[in-house]
């Protein structure tokens, strides 16, 4: 491959959360990161190329982005995914979270109905409960580790709360799930149905394993392209999360005047310069680093796959569909919450994200960040096994 996905690359003392917060946070010094959803690759040379480049002139004034952003935007989604977006559609928001917050303000009113899947990205709730909607819950109901939607549990909840927005989590994180055009039409028409407008978070969109596909969630029907929020970004994709940079699709004006509306209310003006440069040099040169990066993914996925089959069969590998993050079901070891966040972090000396945190049916599992190198996998899976090993002592 062109691109080593295997080197080593310090990230200690650069201000990073993933391994510079450790102790502020209450965990280990020595505990090895694998939580946060960053990743331990350098983004392609061309991206950093084009930062330096910016970086050069020094002047960092007021910045707006042209047509030759558009396009590599567009470029992005209708080769990788079969998308024919419009310049209409598009506005640029500071990260998902942003622009979900920014829904919720924008289509309904305090004490409305906001229905999530749970378990599900942890975020998704607490922006709900911060600004005073009601949480309604969809649990994904999980069976022989694979994980479906209850379609009448969600059009039956739709009714008795009055929903008035669904999030959609595809590629669902943390438990890996790409839905099928088969489940998105059953939940796309019952939301039609019902007027109940959809988010869908789609940063995951891009990390696909084999055998799979990803469905934008808009593009299944004309009238779902009317009823939805579609909220991308090259964060995930190409590791610029600090970048603040996202891309949120509204096709419908009234629906798009809103969100913007809403944004002017919150003060949101210019764009993240470098976020913007970032964006459109992924856009137009990542896509072979990309390809390369799931190949590698694959390869993190299958080691992981054979070490729990032969040393660790205690440890159950939900399999993932899409995402960089494994979700590892540690129920067979019969530990309460408290003993299993003590053999992760103290015995194993592992941070992970604790499946708890992702509300309902995340007990007794685990989220971890694959996206680093083999040998970061291997001493973590090693550490897991030494730890098991001595649950027994």
């Amino acid at each position: 491959m062109k691109y080593n996905f295997d080197e080593i690359i310090e990230r200690k003392s650069t201000n990073s959360v993933k391994y510079d917060l450790a102790e502020e946070l209450g965990k280990p010094a020595d505990a090895l990161p694998m939580w946060v959803a960053d990743m331990d690759f350098q983004t392609p040379s061309e991206v950093i190329d084009a930062l330096i480049n910016i970086s050069r002139h020094g002047i960092f004034g007021y910045y707006q982005s042209k047509e030759d952003y558009f396009e590599a935007v567009h470029h992005w989604f209708n080769t990788r995914h079969g998308w024919d977006v419009k310049k209409e559609w598009l506005i640029k928001t500071p990260g998902v979270i942003f622009a979900l917050a920014m829904a919720i303000k924008a289509y309904t009113n305090e004490n409305d109905a906001v229905m999530i899947q749970q378990p599900v990205y942890h975020p998704f709730a607490e922006t709900i409960k911060v600004n005073n909607r009601r949480l309604v819950n969809n649990p994904l109901v999980n069976k022989d580790g694979k994980y479906r939607m209850d379609i009448e549990d969600f059009e039956r909840k739709i009714i008795e709360n009055g929903v008035k927005l669904f999030v959609l989590c595809s590629p669902h994180n943390p438990v890996g799930r790409v839905w099928t055009e088969e489940e998105l039409i059953e939940v796309g028409d019952i939301c039609l149905k019902h007027g109940v407008i959809v988010v869908s978070d789609e940063i995951h969109a891009d990390f696909i394993y084999d055998g799979h596909k990803h469905t934008i969630f808009a593009k299944v029907k004309p009238e779902y392209l009317d009823n939805s929020i579609i909220c991308t970004a090259p964060s995930k994709t190409f590791n610029l999360a600090g970048l603040q940079i996202s891309n949120t699709f509204i096709a419908n004006k009234k629906l798009r005047d809103k969100f913007i509306l809403e944004m002017k209310r919150a003060g949101t003006g210019t764009p993240n310069t470098m976020g913007i440069v970032a964006c459109q040099a992924a856009y137009l040169y990542g896509a072979q680093w990309l390809d390369e990066l799931i190949k590698y993914l694959t390869g993190n996925l299958n080691f992981i796959r054979e070490f729990l089959k032969e040393r660790l069969p205690q440890i159950k590998l939900v399999e993932p569909q899409g995402t960089y993050l494994v979700w590892l079901d540690f129920r067979d070891l019969n530990l309460n919450g408290e003993e299993l966040e003590d053999l992760v972090l103290n015995r194993a000396k592992l941070w992970l994200n604790s499946g708890s945190i992702f509300g309902p049916g995340g007990e007794g599992f685990q989220r971890m960040n694959i996206a680093c190198p083999r040998s970061i996998v291997e001493e973590a899976l090693l550490r897991l096994e030494r730890a098991v090993k001595s649950l027994n002592n």
